[in-house]
């Protein structure tokens, strides 16, 4: 098994060179944070995961964890990198400093989470959750609840979980029977959770659960549930765990992937009375969880891409040493050499459209988190908007597009091993099998395809849109006036004013009353905007990268000297493969577009219009 890789030259490549991370780190919000602080984090973040985290990863899934008695043990191997992650303060990185965080920019937290992700997706579950379960208390709750539990979650001492899914609703959140009875400052919570991430396990002595229930009383539906802080042992007069809750997980799950993390099945109060305490307010529990909804889907989407980096890096890695077959200049020859697999152009071209969504996802993720810092260190709403704006739009896609596509990356990656790939012996089948739950949780993707469409289109009277619009049309002009990118530019003119057709009509079907067209085309769209983003992060790169290579004093007009020039330094090389993934991206990636713009705009409604057979 090859040790853990990771692409840190291009992490550092999107903070550095791409974002405006100076002006990030010069508000008010962020100036205790240094390019040479981020950089040093990124450096000891890869050495966590290459030497701690990844080693854990295969025998961790092979592994598995075990339930007896309502106690779920994970794997043993998980307990060194858990308690080095603790310990090395960075479950806290991108939280509150009154609570011990260290409050540093949440695009920071993506970048070492592409990397922990890649290393060991089920142990980096665990570690994710908490914060995010926490920063809900912090938000919400009151500032008893902060001071019991905010300090706790973001040092490591307690963990937490987010609680939605029932057996009988699954993403019809709104259809939850589990209840909450008010007595005197708290609240009685009975029953049901299912598919609970780290819902019960053996790392820390207490579990938080954030909780959504039904006061008796409320409305139907999601605009009658409510928020709940929920622990798992009660906390005594001195902040430690004391008498159990009755919080039970009744079961964990046996799954595709993901095998090291407890996905379990919550009870509550079913053996005696369970507390829970109310975050926020009452029936405004939907309107709560979904900040951390939110934060979770761009995680989910990071954890797309993270698992496609680190099977392509590995894809490469086989390609380079795999002898077979005979280089193509070769091929009638019997006798020629055999020659690494990396020369076949079939190969090549599965690994440039692995490494073209890999850097493009990666661009996207981290912009999208770049945006929520910049909305979060705003000094005023005028400055904010913008921000939000584009924030809201790219949430969806980035859970959806970045997962669905992780998903195929790993499937190239896969097939770049031939039949060695399906064995174990490789790990290209674990990065697929974990990279699969990543379409289903947190909203499946026909979900996130939908708010798209019937929520962030027409937010803000399209100002949503528009936003994004100005963003992409900026790079389609600078590319446009570019000796060497005019090309490039012009398509991705095409391709924005495809979208804006299309999302125009889309916008009209539904103010007519038609709500079944975006309904059927809401998957296509998603994937349309998706595209046209990777084009515009990647051509974005592309001109950063001709920039830095004249800085250089390399002519990348010159194609003879800069392939000479790529084949002994490594940084001439690195920008040249940005401006040949750029281009490839676009000449075979890019014209998909008009296919799926097409189908959305195709009227088509066999889909709803076909009768099935009833199966026996």
């Amino acid at each position: 098994m090859a040790q853990y890789a990771a692409d840190v030259r291009d992490i550092k490549f999107v903070l550095f060179e791409q974002l405006d991370i100076d002006g990030l780190i010069t508000t008010e919000r962020f100036n205790d944070f240094s390019r040479d602080d981020i950089a040093m984090i990124v450096d000891e973040g890869y050495k966590l995961a290459r030497e701690v985290f990844a080693p854990s990863n295969e025998p961790a899934d092979r592994e598995g964890c075990t339930i007896e008695d309502g106690k779920v043990t994970v794997p043993k191997v998980m307990r060194e990198p858990w308690k080095a992650f603790i310990d090395g303060g960075w479950l806290g990185l991108a939280m509150n400093p009154k609570y011990g965080g260290q409050g540093a920019p949440d695009v920071l937290r993506k970048a070492v989470d592409d990397m922990f992700f890649g290393a060991n997706i089920s142990l980096n579950l665990g570690l994710l959750l908490t914060p995010s379960s926490g920063h809900l208390i912090e938000v919400f709750g009151t500032e008893a609840l902060r001071k019991t539990y905010c300090e706790k979650m973001y040092t490591g001492v307690w963990s937490g979980t987010m609680c939605l899914t029932e057996s009988g609703a699954g993403s019809d959140v709104g259809a939850s029977k589990t209840k909450a009875t008010k007595v005197d400052d708290h609240y009685l919570i009975e029953g049901e959770k299912i598919f609970i991430t780290f819902g019960e396990h053996d790392l820390t002595e207490n579990i938080v659960h954030c909780v959504l229930a039904r006061v008796e009383g409320a409305p139907a539906g999601t605009k009658g549930l409510s928020l709940f802080c929920v622990p798992k042992f009660l906390p005594d007069a001195n902040g430690k765990p004391g008498e159990f809750n009755n919080v039970v997980c009744a079961g964990i799950e046996h799954k595709m992937g993901i095998n090291a993390s407890p996905t379990c099945t919550m009870t509550f109060g079913a053996n005696g009375p369970c507390k829970g305490w109310l975050l926020g307010d009452e029936n405004r529990g939907m309107a709560a969880m979904f900040q951390m909804m939110n934060e979770a889907r761009i995680n989910v989407g990071m954890q797309g891409a993270a698992l496609a980096s680190a099977a392509m890096l590995e894809a490469l890695r086989y390609a380079q040493e795999r002898l077979q077959g005979s280089h193509i200049k070769d091929f009638k020859n019997a006798d020629a050499p055999r020659t690494a697999i990396i020369n076949h152009p079939d190969v090549r071209m599965m690994l440039m459209r692995q490494k073209a969504y890999c850097e493009g996802m990666r661009s996207m993720l981290m912009y999208t988190s770049y945006a929520f810092d910049r909305e979060q260190a705003a000094k005023d709403e005028q400055e904010r908007e913008p921000w939000s704006a584009v924030l809201d739009f790219l949430t969806p896609i980035c859970k959806a597009y970045c997962t669905d596509m992780g998903f195929r990356v790993t499937e190239w990656a896969l097939q770049c091993f031939g039949g060695y790939g399906y064995l174990k012996d490789y790990p290209a089948e674990q990065y697929m099998r974990d990279s699969k739950i990543a379409s289903l949780y947190e909203g499946t993707n026909g979900i996130q395809a939908l708010d798209l469409v019937g929520r962030k289109l027409g937010g803000r009277g399209g100002g949503n849109a528009k936003a994004v619009g100005k963003m992409v049309s900026k790079v389609a002009e600078k590319a446009a006036g570019h000796p060497r990118f005019g090309e490039l530019g012009k398509a991705l003119g095409v391709a924005l004013a495809r979208w804006g057709e299309v999302s125009k009509g889309l916008g009209a079907a539904a103010a007519g009353g038609n709500m079944l067209a975006p309904m059927l085309g809401a998957t296509q769209y998603l994937g349309l905007c998706g595209d046209m983003l990777m084009a515009s992060f990647l051509l974005e790169q592309a001109l950063i990268a001709d920039t830095a290579l004249e800085k250089a004093g390399v002519d990348p007009a010159d194609a003879k000297a800069l392939l000479a020039a790529a084949r002994t330094d490594a940084e001439v090389r690195f920008y040249d493969s940005k401006i040949k993934t750029a281009r490839f991206f676009f000449a075979n990636e890019l014209p998909q577009l008009e296919a799926k713009a097409r189908s959305v705009t195709s009227g088509d409604t066999s889909a709803m219009d076909i009768v099935w057979p009833e199966l026996a």
